[in-house]
């Protein structure tokens, strides 16, 4: 994401003070309302400003969902290194299913996923914060290829994306509790499939 995102221009003093605010404002309507509940009026409303100003900056809804989804992704991700990929991928599943136990994290996803599937510009925002995450933790699968336990040429993005999304979906979709259990038996099946060669690099076009 540039600086040309909805919100993220002059970045500096009461520009930012207000994107703070409404970008709190936005979160606490997500958990409050979620996404079919929330509206720039709500959010105007509690950030204390005038509605106008969000639509300036941030043309509706789905752009404050934008700007929000760019600021978790500027978050960095502890990569673990457990000297091995099951115990590698364990660690980052429990990460990931701790970090959604944060309202405001579990809220800007779920609203970002709910409006992904109607909205192409939401989609696209998803997918870049997805293919940003995923880009800080590749490096787990690339030992794992070094120290010889994945093929060759493995899709390291496809293995980390897969035990993700299988998280996502036992939780967003199937509406499966947080747990560690969750998160093992994620980060099992993608090492698993990835030892099976299921996820080869892709070959150049």
């Amino acid at each position: 994401m540039t600086a040309d995102l909805p919100g993220s221009l002059r970045p500096g003093g009461r520009t930012a003070r207000t994107r703070a605010a409404v970008l709190q404002a936005v979160v606490g309507e997500l958990i409050d309302h979620g996404y079919a509940g929330t509206t720039v009026e709500r959010v105007a409303a509690r950030a204390g400003i005038a509605k106008t100003t969000i639509y300036r900056r941030w043309d509706s809804l789905d752009g404050l969902l934008a700007d929000l989804m760019t600021e978790q992704a500027t978050r960095e991700i502890a990569v673990p290194d457990e000297g091995d990929l099951d115990g590698d991928l364990r660690a980052l599943a429990r990460g990931v299913v701790a970090s959604l136990q944060d309202p405001a994290i579990k809220a800007a996803l779920a609203s970002m996923v709910a409006a992904a599937v109607q909205n192409p510009a939401a989609r696209e925002v998803l997918s870049r914060f997805l293919a940003s995450r995923t880009a800080q933790v590749t490096v787990i699968i690339d030992r794992a290829v070094q120290r010889g336990e994945l093929p060759a040429g493995t899709d390291a993005a496809a293995v980390i994306g897969t035990g993700t999304a299988l998280i996502y979906y036992r939780l967003f979709v199937a509406g499966e509790p947080a747990s560690e259990d969750l998160a093992d038996s994620a980060a099992a099946a993608a090492a698993a499939a990835a030892r099976a060669g299921v996820f080869p690099a892709p070959r150049p076009e």
